[in-house]
């Protein structure tokens, strides 16, 4: 893929920042960060199953959702989104039900690049460093990176 996820873990600090473009324009790559049955084709690693409880990608709305991989390990997931501008801004809320009580807010800014290409930029806070090292060393880059590179198959398949 061209567009590489570009993951940053600084060292000592309880956050992670991350990167990605996409040859798409803005509003697609936004809407399929709003549409819960888009979220479900793409969200993830490959080889998970993904069931949607609810996803309401609005301001004041919330999500939780449900990872199921091939052994049958559920992996749920939920939070709250405190803000959310159409095609421009998200912070939201991320907790894994692996680690209650771990909740990290994550800044996603919707960049348009212009000639239809958008980028999605990150900050992703953690309540502590011990925190932030554990999602760091989860597999998260593979996860998002696996995750993007659906996402650019969705679009291509709606184009």
């Amino acid at each position: 893929m061209s567009n590489a996820l570009k993951l940053t873990v600084p060292e000592g600090a309880p956050f992670i920042d991350y990167e990605r473009e996409f040859d798409y324009p803005i509003e697609a790559v936004f809407e399929a960060h709003k549409d819960p049955a888009m979220i479900s084709q793409w969200l993830g690693p490959r080889g998970l199953q993904m069931e949607i409880d609810h996803y309401d990608f609005r301001t004041g709305g919330s999500y939780r959702y449900i990872h199921t991989g091939p052994d049958g390990a559920a992996y749920g997931f939920s939070g709250v989104f405190h803000t959310v501008r159409e095609n421009e801004f998200a912070i939201q809320t991320f907790e894994f039900d692996g680690y209650p009580d771990v909740v990290s807010i994550e800044f996603m800014t919707f960049e348009d690049l212009g000639g239809g290409r958008s980028k999605v930029i990150g900050h992703s806070v953690y309540p502590s460093q011990e925190a932030r090292d554990g999602m760091a060393q989860s597999g998260m880059e593979g996860g998002m990176s696996e995750g993007y590179e659906r996402l650019d198959e969705l679009l291509a398949s709606r184009t």
